[in-house]
């Protein structure tokens, strides 16, 4: 049916080829792109000669005109953007010039700033519109499914959300005394920066790692979770109606923290570059090039992640409580795709959103949040490929 360039490699590409090869029908020819070509030439020499016909290609995505070249030489239907956040703008950028549906998971970061908002993807919406493509914000879980979870609330069960609580629980156990579950510059920016949560329509800032709440997931127990500041937040306070308060929380083990703070503590999170014997050098980057990959903690990550939403709002002016949620097992995405759980619950969605471009089911020129799309096929389809969703109308509730 169609055809997509799939930019990146790590982790979370690698699910999204997987996927995209499970979902042939859709499917019918991809191309995986990197930096890295081999890592590219891996992934096709391990999922070949199925139905779906598998290339790769080299680019730099912080390269409009090497991706334009790549664009038009391949001609996607849809470019899936899983390369790092700081390389949205650029994937935008091309697509524009070629026309090309855009999709990512992550919504855009400068490189020298820790701060992520929508503000520089959101600018583009008209130009998208003229262009009469569509650009998919935020495909991933967390963003991602918590919009879809969060629509669906919204035309299945209330008249009104007023309070949301994102909860984003990995139990999982790599074995390692410090590592990220996915890319660590982006993984420690995140955590290290400060909180925010949004009430009666304005920012509320924390200092990182202020709010504490325990809570117990189903099927994973008692976990200690922290709030952050998070990227949904800002679209679903706009595009839910009735919204009160929306807040997001993750889990974090004590011995995390500690290795975090101590990491902290003597400079080597900070994204200020320093000399070092003649040469600029980023703390942060030199971090993550020590730190094992992510892409490598399948094999040895147990345990399981419980990621959902839980919604207080109106039904017939009746208050109600609801809780959507999906488990996953690390092992059991390792046995399927070769990835752990973090990787496996970003890399899904992603598929699953390209697909609801390329089959029509979602079609309107512009720049739109995932949570603006009718959710009811997203729902049906993360069933169907390994993401099964639970519910719940009477969950315990975060004070």
């Amino acid at each position: 049916m169609g055809k997509a360039l799939i930019i990146g490699a790590g982790g979370v590409a690698s699910v999204v080829v997987h996927k995209c090869c499970q979902n042939s029908e859709v499917f019918e020819e991809i191309c995986i792109a990197s930096r890295t070509k081999s890592k590219c030439d891996a992934l096709k020499e391990k999922l070949q000669g199925g139905k779906t016909k598998i290339s790769t290609a080299k680019v730099n995505a912080d390269n409009v005109d090497e991706l334009i070249t790549l664009i038009n030489d391949f001609k996607p239907d849809i470019v899936i953007n899983v390369a790092l956040p700081y390389q949205d703008l650029t994937i935008m950028d091309a697509c524009l010039a070629t026309k090309t549906n855009y999709m990512d998971t992550a919504n855009y970061e400068p490189l020298d700033t820790a701060k992520f908002e929508y503000k520089w993807q959101w600018a583009y919406k008209k130009r998208f519109e003229e262009a009469g493509i569509t650009a998919l914000l935020g495909s991933g879980f967390d963003p991602g499914v918590t919009g879809v979870f969060s629509a669906y609330a919204m035309k299945h069960h209330f008249d009104e959300i007023n309070y949301i609580d994102i909860l984003d629980a990995n139990a999982g156990d790599h074995g390692y005394p410090f590592a990220t579950n996915f890319n660590p510059e982006i993984n420690i920016r995140e955590v290290s920066a400060k909180g925010s949560y949004i009430e009666n329509g304005k920012w509320v800032e924390t200092e990182p790692m202020e709010i504490k709440r325990v809570y117990n997931f189903p099927e994973i127990g008692e976990k200690d979770m922290y709030l952050l500041h998070h990227e949904e937040l800002e679209s679903l306070a706009i595009n839910i109606k009735g919204i009160k308060r929306i807040r997001f929380f993750m889990t974090f083990s004590q011995n995390y923290l500690t290795h975090l703070k101590c990491l902290e503590n003597v400079g080597m999170t900070s994204i200020e570059p320093i000399d070092y014997e003649g040469m600029k050098i980023v703390p942060l980057q030199f971090l993550k090039a020590v730190l094992p990959d992510p892409a490598s903690l399948g094999p040895r990550t147990v345990g399981k992640t419980n990621i959902g939403c839980i919604f207080i709002g109106k039904k017939d002016n009746k208050e109600k409580t609801y809780y959507l949620y999906n488990v996953c097992d690390h092992q059991e995405c390792y046995k399927e795709v070769g990835s752990q759980a973090i990787s496996y619950t970003t890399g899904v969605p992603a598929m699953i959103g390209a697909s609801m471009i390329i089959t029509g089911k979602w079609n309107k020129p512009g720049v739109y949040n995932i949570e603006e799309f009718d959710p009811d096929p997203f729902m049906e389809a993360l069933n169907k490929f390994g993401l099964p969703w639970k519910e719940s109308f009477t969950p315990d509730l975060v004070d």
